[in-house]
């Protein structure tokens, strides 16, 4: 086995690695101001972004659930892997060979586990793609012709074909160096009497990415008559490959879906192929399983779900099992901020044989004449009941009543009561009271949802708890300093400017700077650490010095650490940023100014001069050198 990683290289991949573009593969980000960058928190759901990251120091902070850390430990987090793969990930992301303790890198069976699986399914992406060409997939290639999709298409979405054997795959991937016990990991095999077998024979094959573009997983649609499993048949669940987690298109719709503020939801590889070619560029689907919370959280992510505008388009067939599926997808809302719709043929067809039968147009506006989803299930629901008569008005009306009772918006919810009682021929009254004790109802059986709670109200809860109580905001700990306290005010200032900009403080500041005394506990252990850290060597990089200074803190105090050095600094410019962070160096030096000339203010108070004329003098030149330093600092603003 590979020794340690060489502590150097780890120092190294972590200067070298971008952290802004590794987290905006998980997360949008906006700017902050200089330097700084802000997003929806990956570690919990909020409503407005609280999230920061400062590329320039290395270290990202959540003001709201208090993650924080650095580029390494984000990516641990995000893929739930070792400290030792994630750094040998970072390392094969930017092209770095690693070096380690005994000499010798790792064999290529010894790398993470996870790169591993990643590995194979890079390269049975690639197989399948190479085999869609042979003779034997002349089904799969007429499949895709009948659809409208051309060869440069089937290239464009990496679509492949799994051979009619039992151990094509099988065979191809151990003569690339993987055992047997690491293939049965993969999802990509069955196991029999004998051994191993190809679980994907005779199919179209899609690759299914992470959001960060590796292979996860695969759906694989049956081609021939003989073949009696499933239409379509998808990996199972692995390590990699969690169907509640997964969305066919992310990794190529992530950035239209961030840049347009929308996210349009099909139910097929087919359609998100159509949608694409067709200029809806931000269409993506679930993989064998319904749009469910956890795909929530990571369109809530990309759309910067805030309050302040997007909206999710789900498309379903017009038949039963559309509707079935839109009402579903109804369900789960409330867990958006932005604006839902639904669009659905009236014909029946998906948008791929929308875009094969009406062209590319068509699937254009199939999205732009979507209907708000809230409109669509209060309608499906009356759909179900004979308006014509009395009895069913009544009980359309107590079955659509809980629908629009859900809607959160204060503004909506009595807009739509309106258009139940039009649309139902009853008085305005007797639908606004049934709304009503259908809300009563649903909070007083502990319903999921609070008719009470706004839309669009400013919320940091769970996307699993987003229609409940809304769970306790983050507690700081105890040690963090009082806000109102204008001295740990000062204090924290200077640790922001220090950290972040250690650039600009010069020779004699930071001699005062470490000379400085600071009141706050966690501040004085901060400046502790910095000093023991010392100062940046002329060409070290902000962040490797951060990390050097986080090595000499207090593991409770590291998060305090990582929060000051991505706060954003109050400065538009260079100029400005230079300007304020002169003053507050000025600031905590005459903050200092001031405690020393209290404390020797003190002393002379208690002191005798005929007794001792000497110490008497002394303190008061001091008082004197301390009132001509502070006025050098205020003639310096």
């Amino acid at each position: 086995m590979a020794g340690l990683i060489k502590p150097e290289d780890i120092a190294e991949v972590r200067a070298r690695t971008d952290i802004r573009e590794v987290v905006e593969g998980y997360v949008t980000l906006k700017s902050a101001g200089i330097g700084s960058w802000k997003g929806l928190c990956p570690f919990h759901d909020e409503r407005s972004p609280s999230f920061h990251v400062r590329p320039h120091v290395g270290t990202y902070h959540c003001f709201g659930c208090g993650e924080s850390g650095d580029v390494i430990s984000f990516v641990m987090k995000m893929d739930h892997t070792g400290f030792a793969e994630t750094v040998e990930k970072l390392a094969a992301r930017i092209g770095y060979e690693l070096r380690y303790e005994d000499g010798a890198g790792p064999r290529r069976e010894e790398v993470g586990r996870r790169q591993r699986l990643l590995d194979a399914h890079k390269i049975a992406a690639e197989f399948f793609q190479s085999q869609l060409l042979a003779p034997a997939a002349a089904a799969g290639r007429q499949f895709l012709f009948e659809r409208g999709f051309e060869r440069h298409v089937a290239e464009q979405f990496g679509v492949g074909f799994a051979p009619q054997g039992w151990d094509s795959l099988l065979k191809h991937l151990r003569t690339k160096g993987f055992r047997d016990e690491e293939l049965r990991l993969t999802g990509m095999f069955s196991e029999g009497n004998r051994g191993l077998y190809d679980r994907f024979r005779g199919r179209l094959i899609w690759p299914i990415r992470d959001i960060a573009g590796d292979v996860i997983g695969f759906g694989a649609r049956r081609l021939f008559d003989d073949d009696q499993g499933p239409k379509y048949l998808n990996t199972p669940e692995t390590a990699l490959y969690k169907k509640s987690q997964v969305l066919y298109g992310i990794d190529i719709a992530k950035r239209n879906i961030a840049k347009k503020r929308q996210l349009v939801v099909v139910e097929g590889y087919t359609d998100v192929m159509a949608c694409h070619l067709a200029g809806i560029d931000t269409a993506v689907a679930s993989c064998g399983t319904a749009f469910g919370a956890e795909h929530i959280k990571i369109a809530r992510r990309l759309l910067s779900d805030d309050g302040t505008g997007g909206e999710v388009v789900f498309t379903f067939d017009g038949d039963a099992a559309g509707q079935k599926a839109a009402l579903k997808a109804f369900e789960e809302d409330q867990r958006f901020v932005a604006q839902t719709y639904v669009s659905v043929e009236p014909s029946g067809m998906d948008p791929c044989e929308l875009r094969q039968h009406r062209g590319d147009a068509a699937v254009r506006q199939l999205i732009e004449t979507r209907r708000p989803l809230f409109e669509f299930a209060i309608q499906a629901t009356l759909r179900k009941h004979n308006l014509e008569s009395v009895e069913g008005r009544v009980s359309a009306l107590r079955e659509a009543a809980p629908v629009v009772a859900q809607i959160r918006d204060h503004a909506i919810r009595p807009a739509y009561t309106r258009e139940l009682a039009k649309w139902l021929g009853v008085p305005l009254e007797d639908v606004a009271w049934a709304v009503a004790s259908a809300g009563k109802r649903a909070s007083s059986s502990g319903s999921p949802w609070t008719p009470q709670q706004g839309r669009h109200e400013k919320s940091s809860r769970s996307a699993h708890d987003a229609d409940g109580p809304a769970p306790a905001p983050f507690s700081p700990p105890a040690w963090t300093p009082d806000p109102r306290d204008p001295v740990a005010v000062m204090e924290r200032q200077a640790l922001e400017v220090v950290l972040q900009q250690p650039q600009m403080v010069r020779d004699g500041s930071w001699t005062e700077f470490a000379a400085a005394r600071f009141a706050a506990p966690a501040h004085s252990a901060l400046h502790s650490a910095l000093v023991a850290a010392g100062r940046p060597a002329a060409q070290e990089a902000t962040a490797a010095w951060i990390e050097r200074v986080r090595h000499e803190l207090p593991e409770p105090l590291r998060p305090l650490l990582a929060e000051l050095a991505v706060t954003p600094l109050p400065a538009t410019t260079e100029e400005s940023l230079e300007r304020y962070c002169r003053d507050i160096l000025a600031g905590l030096a005459e903050l200092q100014i001031t405690a020393q000339k209290a404390e020797m203010m003190g002393q002379l108070q208690r002191l005798d001069p005929a007794a001792s004329p000497e110490e008497f003098q002394r303190l008061n030149r001091g008082l004197m050198e301390l009132e001509l330093r502070r006025r050098a600092l205020r003639s310096e603003d």
